[in-house]
């Protein structure tokens, strides 16, 4: 349960995997939206995993993978931004992504394991849960995690899709916008981080 109520608090605020299944809930068919939640899913407990299992010492003992991470996301994540503001809503709420199933693994995947604040996050947030608990209870925690992922991504389809039929095509506009401009932010702000990283 500790390990469930964690992972639920770790994914509820609004980041890039969020925001990614949210737009796919609310632009592609069922079928493509769960695709996307299950591949996003698969990505987030692998980063879990891994975050559990010490990626946090990597990161501390090796500053250039850092700043390599810092320098990707100010560059990518601005630029999924982009690509969102620029995109138009058809003119149905029923519209139809059929986006090929690498190029939506490539999206999960972009936006979770090139995610620095996700890594970062994950690292500090599971890492220190996992050295606080005792060898026998460390699975439990972590199957909880597993279990909250899951639980959080498909809700996240359920409900949108739900919704998504009382949208107009002019709602879907400002959240491509609302979303486009958040990742922009994002990128800013860690590129201001790897400005300050550098200067240290």
């Amino acid at each position: 349960m500790q390990g469930l109520l964690i992972g639920l608090a770790y994914l509820a605020p609004i980041g890039m995997q969020n925001l990614y299944v949210i737009n796919m809930a609310l632009k592609a068919s069922r079928w493509k939206a769960f695709q996307a939640a299950i591949i996003t899913t698969f990505f987030d407990i692998t980063l879990a995993i891994a975050a559990f299992f010490g990626t946090g010492a990597l990161l501390e003992t090796n500053p250039l993978v850092k700043w390599g991470l810092l320098l990707l996301g100010s560059i990518a994540i601005p630029a999924i931004g982009i690509v969102l503001i620029r995109s138009k809503p058809a003119e149905s709420t029923e519209l139809n992504v059929e986006e090929s199933f690498a190029r939506t693994a490539i999206f999960c995947f972009s936006v979770t394991w090139l995610n620095p604040q996700a890594l970062l996050d994950s690292t500090f947030l599971l890492g220190s849960y996992r050295a606080a608990l005792d060898s026998t209870l460390a699975t439990a925690f972590l199957l909880g995690v597993v279990t909250a992922s899951f639980i959080w991504f498909n809700s996240l389809v359920v409900i949108f899709t739900r919704f998504r039929h009382h949208m107009s095509t002019g709602v879907l506009r400002k959240i491509n916008l609302i979303c486009g401009v958040v990742l922009i932010l994002f990128g800013v702000n860690l590129g201001y981080g790897l400005i300050i990283y550098m200067s240290h």
